[in-house]
């Protein structure tokens, strides 16, 4: 039976597999911007400890399947901007031998959960354009594009 629950210190070497996943995939979609890194256990402990943000995972029998990093985040103080508290999914990721078969969608529903308990306006992410699956994911969950990031190198 899946089971959606926050993560914790015991979680944090199944979470550095998926983490690890997870940037594999941000080199293959922008080189230029990612590399595959070291999630250390004070990053962990960090969220662990925090009042604003949890890891939330995706676990069956015992193994972690996938998680949703997210954190109340409140929208920049500019005079055109409403002043609104968000939920930010700052990561998300379900072991690629275990996607399509709902899991995604169960982590995205807790994270919505997470952002009405902490009574918060909106949830927002990000997905690379490259990413067909991804947008296909987040559109299915209600997500719609709000702005575009572009960007230039400067060499």
């Amino acid at each position: 039976m899946m089971l959606i629950r926050r993560a914790g210190i015991d979680d944090v070497e199944q979470l550095r597999l998926l983490y690890q996943e997870l940037e594999e995939d941000g080199v293959r979609y922008q080189p230029e911007h990612f590399v595959v890194g070291e999630r250390s256990n004070e990053f962990f402990q960090s969220v662990f400890e925090s009042a604003d943000q949890d890891i939330l995972v995706a676990e069956e029998d015992g193994k972690i399947l996938g998680f949703s990093h997210v954190m109340i985040l409140e929208q920049k103080k500019v005079a055109c901007l409403k002043p609104e508290t968000l939920v930010y999914i700052q990561d998300l990721d379900v072991l690629e031998s275990r996607r399509s078969q709902g899991i995604g969608t169960l982590l995205m529903e807790a994270s919505k959960r997470y952002g009405k308990e902490h009574g918060v306006d909106f949830i927002r992410t990000q997905v690379f354009p490259q990413n067909i699956d991804g947008m296909r994911f987040y559109e299915k969950n209600g997500f719609r594009e709000m702005m575009k990031t572009i960007e230039s190198s400067l060499d």
